[in-house]
């Protein structure tokens, strides 16, 4: 499963409209790997959490998903339409 795959699904997985998801990646210097989650607007808080909880949890999982595909480093950007 990709990067890209892992994400959307555990997105997908807590929020409301899981249609509106979308996991866009790009690639940075120094092997930094950029993902862009765009989500709708009322998702947006459901995403991120209470205090940041469940945004710093996606982190978490999606850089070791990223450690075992061999990448070094995972930078994520939560934003909405």
């Amino acid at each position: 499963m990709s990067l890209i795959e892992f994400t959307e699904y555990l997105v997908k997985s807590i929020t409301k409209n899981p249609d509106m998801v979308k996991v866009s990646s790009f690639e940075s210097d120094e092997d930094v790997t950029m993902l862009e989650i765009i989500v709708d607007p009322e998702d947006k808080g459901a995403v991120i959490g209470k205090n940041g909880k469940c945004a710093n949890a996606i982190r978490t999982l999606v850089q070791a998903q990223a450690y075992l595909n061999d990448k070094k480093k995972v930078k994520i950007n939560i934003d909405s339409f």
